[in-house]
């Protein structure tokens, strides 16, 4: 009879490690054989759509935390940007300890405690409930100065330790810095975690208007390359510190893409991972400046996409510092984080994210031959993206645009026009596999002018063309 009851508990332990490593394998992401893209294990497309959520460990209680995320779970986010350690020491909205001046975080574990690292297990797993990644950023780039080599190793240790076997974690290096700055650091604490997991993709989080490509291209521990293409507009100069781009080319994300190929070939997927934030002045500092509006995110989003990233990360002023009332907040944010949660951009992501899972996914490429003419320069850029039989093309400013059909598969062409502020899609009829002129519906350079023109081959039903929204089309893109 022991014998027995000792094997049914042996039974009952393999099924849960059985049941836990399948959940596990769920989540588990990889790059594509290409290096294009990031997916699931199986192949399956993971579109990345990130928020910058930077603060919510230290400013979200607990039942703050439950609402954010389950918004962010409606409005089709599947990674939040965190950071940990932004101060020495750092503390949570329950005044916990993170850290001190050794990096040894494991003296601010306390038993009987629900501390600073219990906060952030209990973020982790509401994120996991609500079918989201946390992208740890791990300390940001401001502190490398309190860091050395050795530091480096046992911070990155404590987290790799702890959080490994954790299924939803993406690892961030650096922080707003460039990688020239504490290089060895960086190094160091990328290896650290990577001796103990093995499993969860990691970057570089690079300062603005720079790539992680530049500096981390051939590391071992980099999966994927991530830029930041700012906060800065056209001819804008003031702020802070050296420029790495032409004049005039401040708002230009998509040339990040091109900045972090080696030799003009892709060595690993490329996202924007810190573009323009909703709400926030132009350039920063001068907070009587216009802000960015939600025609400028979604321009930086498809912008980025269409020219070659794997995904997008949005970001607003509020919300990235959880700002409320009571709080000193940063480059003028005036609403509190839960208003923020309904302003239009943020909630206009999602049709990015379905309109790029509703197409076969990881055979994308960016294509600017698809424009016959001038492809335009600042607001008036158009900017093409093809698959085998579909192509894309988005326009900001809503200009005419003359579009070489015949560049992908199929005799015919079912055409559509689709607007990414409400993600309505407007039939316009099959075409001849020929250069056409389309002219979009939204005026110029209006607030909402902003279009995608769509075409696929007409033997091919990727969109019905009696859908009216890409929300029908894509039943599956809250994944």
């Amino acid at each position: 009879m022991k014998t027995t009851f000792r094997q049914l508990l042996l039974w009952f332990a393999m099924l849960f490690v059985t049941v836990a490593s399948a959940q596990n394998d769920q989540w588990q992401l990889k790059v594509s054989d290409n290096n294009r893209y990031i997916v699931h294990a199986d192949g399956s497309p993971f579109f990345w759509l990130g928020n910058t959520s930077w603060l919510m460990p230290h400013r979200l209680n607990r039942e703050e935390v439950h609402y954010y995320l389950t918004r962010e779970k409606a409005a089709g986010y599947n990674v939040e940007q965190i950071q940990l350690i932004n101060a020495i020491p750092t503390f949570n909205i329950y005044g916990q300890q993170a850290n001190d001046e050794t990096f040894e975080c494991e003296k601010f574990c306390i038993d009987g405690v629900y501390d600073f690292w219990d906060h952030l297990d209990y973020i982790i797993n509401e994120a996991a409930h609500n079918g989201i990644y946390i992208a740890i950023d791990c300390v940001w780039g401001s502190q490398i100065k309190a860091m050395d080599v050795d530091k480096a190793r046992k911070l990155g240790a404590f987290l790799a330790n702890r959080y490994k076997d954790f299924p939803n974690i993406i690892w961030l290096i650096g922080g707003d810095i460039r990688g020239d700055k504490g290089t060895e650091s960086w190094d160091a604490l990328a290896r650290a975690i990577r001796e103990i997991d093995s499993k969860h993709l990691m970057t570089f989080h690079p300062r603005g208007r720079t790539t992680s490509a530049w500096w981390f291209n051939d590391r071992e521990w980099l999966d994927f390359n991530m830029f930041q293409s700012g906060h800065r507009r056209y001819g804008q100069r003031n702020g802070d510190g050296d420029y790495t781009i032409a004049e005039n080319t401040e708002e230009d994300n998509w040339r990040y893409v091109g900045m972090s190929l080696k030799d003009g070939k892709l060595t690993h997927p490329i996202i924007d991972g810190e573009p323009s934030y909703e709400d926030i002045p132009q350039g920063l500092h001068d907070f009587s400046a216009p802000r960015w509006q939600a025609c400028d995110v979604r321009r930086y989003a498809y912008w980025a996409v269409f020219g070659g990233c794997f995904g997008h990360t949005y970001g607003h002023n509020s919300i990235m510092q959880m700002i409320r009332p009571g709080l000193l907040a940063s480059f003028g944010a005036e609403k509190p984080w839960w208003d923020a949660l309904n302003d239009p951009g943020q909630n206009q992501m999602k049709y990015l994210k379905a309109l790029m899972l509703a197409l076969p996914f990881t055979e994308r490429v960016a294509d600017q031959s698809v424009i016959s003419g001038n492809e335009g320069e600042r607001y008036d850029r158009l900017c093409a993206t093809r698959g085998n039989d579909y192509l894309m093309v988005y326009n900001y400013s809503g200009r005419t645009m003359d579009i070489d059909l015949s560049k992908v598969k199929g005799k015919q062409k079912n055409v559509w026009i689709f607007n990414p502020s409400d993600g309505s899609l407007n039939y316009l009829g099959k075409y001849e596999n020929k250069t056409t002129q389309f002219a979009p519906d939204g005026g110029y350079l209006n607030a909402n002018a902003d279009r995608v023109l769509i075409a696929i081959d007409a033997q091919k039903d990727y969109i019905p063309t009696n859908a009216a929204n890409i929300m029908e089309v894509n039943k599956n893109s809250s994944k």
